[in-house]
């Protein structure tokens, strides 16, 4: 059983902190809550305590019945200080929702109330769920506390796009769903209380770690209709990305033309053609960790596009083709240290590993991973896969025909090597941040 300490801090979005609450507790964690002073005149400390079963604390300097213990655990003989007990025996401190004020107060180090107080106290993994208006969100004051935050090794669960709490405004600024929420907690609880905690010296390859995945298939306009596309699902890619989230990593999916359904706490970005994705892993790739370039991006593309749809009456339009950018031997030209990229190549036949070798010493990859779609019921479109995974450093693993979810499994599993323990890079954001488990505000 975990421990999960959920700050609740004022906002419409609040409602949504009891639903989490529960749902936390129906998977066998154990919740107190914090609140702010304005969060209570949203939702009442009564509510939270009805659902949790543990008095709320909303002041550094009110009493607390239990003396820091978590429902299920015996109350201290001692009273400690109200505003560090809750959170140093925490396991994972949640801010849901964050406003826009409480997020600039984490990202400066204030701590002018028990919800910011306890941040700033924190030894724990914080996620962090910001909610406000659309405005708010887009203000590069949001934008540069976000940052702050990112640095510091919190974890931050991007609100959705829709119907905000102003009447006629839609926009980005929805607090995550709880199912949403307690998914992204969920790898960073696994196993707590059950296991000697992640330390400095056993951060763990994944978490915190911000992954970029590019998924399925770029289409570029032949005309309003038409297109040059090809078959690839973006299933192997959402299953890549559904597993670095699983294992505590921070995920953000570009997305070609995929219909599947985004994997919980992942941010999904949507594009169409190859260009579209080269912007937006452009936009990304300096914040990104690890780049896992699983879309099947189009090498050709017309050099003219029909504004209306070409007609069969007049025969078969006379196509002139160039080439697109390579997005992934561009990225690799502007790496920074610390940076991994790894490749995806679906080839077919015989000479798929030779090529693929030649592709990831060419392209100045990290490592790369072939599939041979020859074989049949593997590749595009399918449940199954099988591939093979080549390295840098001369390394070669084989996976077996299996489910996409476990190969993806052990892509990752064979991929963890990269992150070498004594990477100068990784040891400089440690020390500014945190332990992986110890990553504060």
């Amino acid at each position: 059983m975990a421990r999960l300490l959920i700050g609740v801090s004022g906002g419409i979005a609040a409602y949504k902190a009891l639903e989490t609450a529960r749902l936390a507790i129906k998977a066998g964690h154990s919740v107190r809550v914090v609140q702010t002073e304005a969060s209570t005149r949203f939702v009442g400390p009564a509510s939270f305590s009805a659902i949790t079963g543990a008095p709320v604390l909303c002041d550094a300097f009110d009493d607390d019945p239990l003396r820091g213990a978590y429902p299920g655990e015996p109350a201290r003989d001692w009273a400690p200080i109200t505003h560090l007990a809750l959170v140093q025996r925490a396991d994972l401190f949640l801010i849901a929702p964050a406003s826009a004020n409480t997020l600039a107060k984490l990202a400066h180090g204030l701590a002018d109330n028990l919800l910011t107080t306890a941040a700033l106290a924190a030894t724990c993994p914080v996620v962090v769920a910001p909610a406000m208006n659309h405005h708010m969100w887009r203000h590069p004051a949001t934008r540069a506390n976000l940052e702050l935050l990112r640095a510091r090794g919190v974890i931050i669960v991007e609100p959705g796009e829709g119907d905000l709490a102003s009447r006629g405004e839609h926009g980005a600024g929805r607090l995550a769903e709880p199912a949403e929420l307690i998914a992204a907690c969920a790898p960073l609880l696994a196993g707590a209380g059950e296991s000697a905690p992640v330390t400095a010296t056993s951060p763990g390859p994944w978490l915190g770690r911000r992954v970029l995945v590019t998924a399925g298939g770029t289409r570029e306009p032949i005309d309003s209709v038409r297109f040059i596309g090809n078959r690839s699902s973006g299933r192997m890619g959402y299953a890549l990305a559904a597993e670095a989230r699983r294992r505590g990593a921070e995920v953000t999916i570009v997305s070609a033309n995929v219909s599947l359904p985004a994997p919980p706490g992942t941010r999904v970005l949507p594009v169409g053609t190859a260009a579209e994705l080269q912007a937006a892993c452009e936009a990304e790739f300096d914040r990104t960790d690890l780049l896992l370039m699983a879309a099947a991006v189009a090498d050709f593309r017309p050099t003219a596009v029909a504004a209306t749809k070409l007609k069969k009456d007049h025969g078969p339009p006379q196509l002139a083709l160039e080439a697109t950018t390579d997005v992934l031997a561009t990225l690799a030209a502007r790496r920074h240290p610390g940076q991994r990229l790894v490749g995806f190549a679906a080839e077919h036949g015989d000479g798929a590993v030779a090529y693929g070798r030649e592709k990831l010493s060419r392209k100045g990859l990290d490592a790369i991973v072939i599939n041979d779609i020859a074989a049949p019921g593997i590749g595009f479109d399918t449940p199954d896969n099988a591939v093979t995974i080549l390295t840098a450093a001369g390394g070669e693993h084989r996976v077996a025909r299996a489910a996409k979810a476990q190969v993806a499994a052990a892509v990752l599993d064979a991929l963890a090597p990269l992150w070498d323990p004594s990477d100068k890079e990784r040891d400089d954001r440690t020390l500014r941040a945190g332990p992986a488990r110890t990553a504060g505000v």
